[in-house]
C-alpha cells in the first residue's frame, strides 16, 4: 500500500517553519503497512495543490494533507480537493453549530468567516475534531482515499489515531513495516554498496520481502531495511537473517544493529570489559570527551580528557617531547602517539587516544593540508595509529575526527581487524 503525505502552507516554504507533522505520519502509517512513496510541502495556492493531488491519485493508495483548513481566504485545501474530484462544497450547518457552541464557551461570537470551515466536498465524511475549529474529511476515488486533517500537531494526532483505527487499519491487509538501521564505519559508500548490494538485491522477492537503502552520513554509512510482514516476529526472523548476511560481507565495519551510535557501542564495550579511557585532544577541541561523555553512565569508563591545542600544553599536559613536534610537526603520528601514551600514563587508564590535526579553514600546507588528522590509540599491548584527510569544513572535519577515534578504540577493544583489512581478506 503507497501513500503520500502533503503539508500545506507557504510558510513551510520559508526558512522559518518547518513541516514535523510527516515524521508523525509516517510512523503511524508504517506501523499499518503503509509505504511512504512521496512527502511534499505545497504553498497556499489552489492550482498547485489540485495538480499534485491529481498527480498524486493514480498511484497513490492513501493521500494525508495537513493544513489549509482554517477560516481564511488562503486556506485552500477543501477548494482543491474539490477541484481534483469534480465536486461542489456544501455547507454543512450543524459543523457551524458546532463551531458557533466553541466558541460561546469562551465567551465569543464566532465570526461569519468561520462559516468556511464548514464547507464540505460532497460525498465526504466529516472527522470530528474535539481540539480545534477545523474538522477533517475522508474522500474516496476509485481505490484511493484521501484524508484531511488540520495541521495543529495537538489537533491533528487523535484525528490521525481515529482515522486508522475506524478506517485504515481495515484497508491496509494487515501487514506493517518493520525496519532495522545498520551503521558502518571507516568504509566508504560505494565500497559498502558493492559488497553489499548483491546480498540484499535478493530479498524483495523472499516471502518476507525487504527493501534495502543505503545513506551516506557523516561519519558513517547507514543501511536501511524494510520488512513488510504480519506480525513483528516474522519480521524479527527476517531481519536477524538479513543482518548476519549483511555482517558476513561487511565484518566488523558494521558497528551498530540496534540504532545505538557510535560513542554508545563503544561506552558498552568498555563497561563489559571493565576497561578505562583516557583522551588527548589538540583540533578536536574537546568534542571527543564531549561525544564519550554524553552516553549516561560514562562515569564508569572515563578517567578524563585535555586540550592540548598549543604546542606547549602538548608538553605540559601529556608529556610531549619538544625535539619531536621540531622534528616531525605537532600534526604527526609520532606527536598523535606522544599524546595518547602521555595521557594514558598520567591517568593511569587502559586506553589512551590522541588526536592531532588541522581543522582549517586556516593553517594547511600542501604537505598537510586542511582536514589532516593523525589519530592515535595506546593500551598496554597494542598501538595504533593513523593519518586521516578528511573533507568539509571546520566542524566536518572535528566530528569525522572524533568518529575515526572512536572507531579505532571499537577495532582495538573487540581486536577485529579494519573494514579494508576485513575486505583485503574475503578477498574484495
Amino acid at each position: 500500500m503507497n501513500a503520500c503525505i502533503l503539508a500545506i502552507g507557504s510558510e513551510m516554504l520559508t526558512p522559518f517553519r518547518v513541516d514535523t507533522n510527516s515524521l508523525f505520519i509516517t510512523e503511524r502509517l508504517n506501523a499499518i503497512g503503509y509505504d511512504v512513496r512521496l512527502k511534499a510541502i505545497v504553498a497556499d495556492d489552489v492550482e498547485e495543490l489540485a495538480r499534485v493531488i491529481e498527480t498524486a491519485l493514480p498511484w497513490a493508495d492513501l493521500v494525508v494533507i495537513t493544513g489549509g483548513l482554517g477560516p481564511t481566504e488562503d486556506d485552500i485545501t477543501r477548494d482543491a480537493v474539490a477541484r481534483v474530484l469534480g465536486t461542489k462544497l456544501d455547507v454543512d450547518e450543524s459543523i457551524v453549530d458546532g463551531i458557533r457552541d466553541r466558541f460561546a464557551r469562551r465567551g465569543m461570537t464566532m465570526p461569519d468567516i468561520n462559516r468556511r470551515q464548514a464547507m464540505v466536498p460532497r460525498g465526504a465524511a466529516v472527522l470530528p475534531n474535539a481540539n480545534g475549529t477545523a474538522p477533517g474529511l475522508w474522500l474516496e476515488r476509485g481505490t484511493s482515499a484521501i484524508v484531511l486533517l488540520p495541521g495543529p500537531p495537538r489537533e491533528m494526532k487523535p484525528m490521525l489515531e481515529a482515522v486508522i483505527a475506524e478506517r485504515l487499519a481495515a484497508r491496509s491487509g494487515g501487514n506493517a513495516l518493520f525496519r532495522r538501521v545498520l551503521k558502518i564505519s571507516g568504509r566508504a559508500e560505494s565500497d559498502v554498496d558493492a559488497q553489499a548490494q548483491p546480498v540484499y538485491g535478493k530479498w524483495r522477492t523472499r516471502a518476507v520481502p525487504i527493501s534495502t537503502t543505503i545513506l551516506a552520513v557523516l561519519g558513517q554509512i547507514e543501511l536501511h531495511l524494510t520488512a513488510q510482514a504480519a506480525t513483528p516476529s516474522e519480521a524479527d526472523a527476517a531481519l536477524d537473517a538479513a543482518v548476519r548476511e549483511l555482517e558476513d560481507v561487511l565484518g566488523p565495519s558494521i558497528f551498530s544493529v540496534d540504532g545505538r551510535n557510535l560513542e554508545a557501542v563503544v561506552g558498552d564495550l568498555l563497561r563489559e570489559r571493565k576497561l578505562t579511557i583516557a583522551v588527548a585532544e589538540s583540533c578536536t577541541g574537546g568534542l571527543l570527551a564531549s561525544r564519550l561523555t554524553d552516553v549516561p553512565g560514562s562515569s564508569d569508563y572515563v578517567d578524563r580528557g585535555v586540550v592540548c591545542y598549543s604546542n606547549r600544553a602538548k608538553i605540559e599536559l601529556t608529556g610531549v617531547s619538544e625535539p619531536l613536534i621540531r622534528e616531525h610537526g605537532a600534526v604527526s603520528e609520532p606527536v598523535a602517539q606522544a599524546m595518547a601514551e602521555g595521557i594514558r600514563s598520567r591517568a593511569g587508564a587502559s586506553i589512551g587516544i590522541g588526536v592531532t590535526g588541522i581543522a582549517g579553514p586556516g593553517g594547511g600546507t600542501p604537505q598537510k593540508p586542511v582536514g589532516t588528522v593523525a589519530i592515535a590509540v595506546v593500551t598496554d599491548d597494542e598501538t595504533r595509529v593513523r593519518t586521516f584527510q578528511f573533507i568539509g569544513g571546520r566542524e566536518m572535519v572535528k566530528f569525522q575526527a572524533t568518529q575515526s577515534a572512536l572507531n579505532m578504540t571499537r577495532l582495538m577493544v573487540t581486536r577485529a581487524p579494519s573494514g579494508r583489512e576485513w575486505a583485503e581478506r574475503k578477498g574484495n
